[in-house]
This record gives C-alpha cells, structure tokens and sequence, in this order.
C-alpha cells in the first residue's frame, strides 16, 4: 500500500501538469530545493486594483496527507488587506473549514489571486482594516497604494 505522502506526491504532480497546461494569469510559481511539497509562489498584483504594479510573494506548503488537509499559505510580502494578517496569513475559507480533497492547487492559486486583488470586509482578519475600507475607502486606496510601492 502507498504511503500518504506517495500519494499526495502522484495527485501533486498531476495538479503541477494541469497548472502548466493551463497557467493562471498574474501568478507563478517554483518549488523550493525541487521539493514538490513547498512552493515559493507570487502574484502580481491587478491593473484594476490597489496593488497594480507590485509583486506579492507567498509561501504554500502542501501536507504529507494532501488533499485531505489544505495547504498551509503564509504572505512574505506586506500588503495592507482585510483579509491578510501581520503574519501573512491569508483568510480564505477554502483553506480552513471549507476545504475538500476535490479542491485542486489551480483552485485555490485562483481564490487567493481573487482575494488579494479584490479586498472586501467579509471574514475580515484585519477588522481596523476592514473599517477603513468600509467607511473611508480613499483612505484605504492610498494606504494600499503606499504600501504596495514601498513593499511589493
């Protein structure tokens, strides 16, 4: 019988070939020492929002049991967003409570794409943050602006 990590290993490797079949637009991504597990990824950041221009790097680390449990996902990059801590933890359901083994890897690269480029005050981790962009979103705009010029 194989082991959690061989099979997590084969269901990998096919997601890394349908990535490449079909790229996500705005994201990349290496693996780190060609350990197919840690992937060093980033997104760039959308014309249409706040963070057009800058680059955002985040780690993903795949669990010995994926899919049964979901990537761990941890932002280098400091982004001023409702939705991503001081310890670049990102808040997206898919990762915690609502994830399934029929979740793919080009799945959730596309949810956190959607997340960073499209902030919103729902399921906040910042909730100061959340306000501002609730209730003086120019305020929020050149913060966001600021710092993606000054960190990403």
């Amino acid at each position: 019988m194989a082991s959690a990590s061989a099979r997590a290993l084969r269901r990998i490797q096919k997601e890394i070939a349908d990535l490449n079949a079909n790229p996500i637009d705005g994201i990349s991504y290496e693996f780190v020492e060609d350990n197919l597990f840690n992937w060093k990824c980033s997104i760039k950041g959308a014309s249409d929002s706040p963070y057009k221009g800058g680059t955002f790097y985040f780690k993903l680390a795949l669990p010995e049991d994926f899919p049964f449990k979901p990537p761990a996902v941890t932002f280098a990059t400091k982004i001023y967003h409702p939705g991503i801590n001081d310890e670049g933890s990102i808040c997206v359901p898919i990762l915690r409570d609502q994830w399934k083994p029929s979740i793919t890897l080009a799945t959730v690269l596309s949810v956190i794409h959607e997340k960073v480029n499209n902030p919103c005050t729902d399921d906040p981790f910042e909730p100061e943050i959340a306000a501002q962009l609730k209730n003086d979103k120019a305020a929020f705009l050149t913060t966001a602006k600021e710092w993606t010029k000054k960190y990403a």
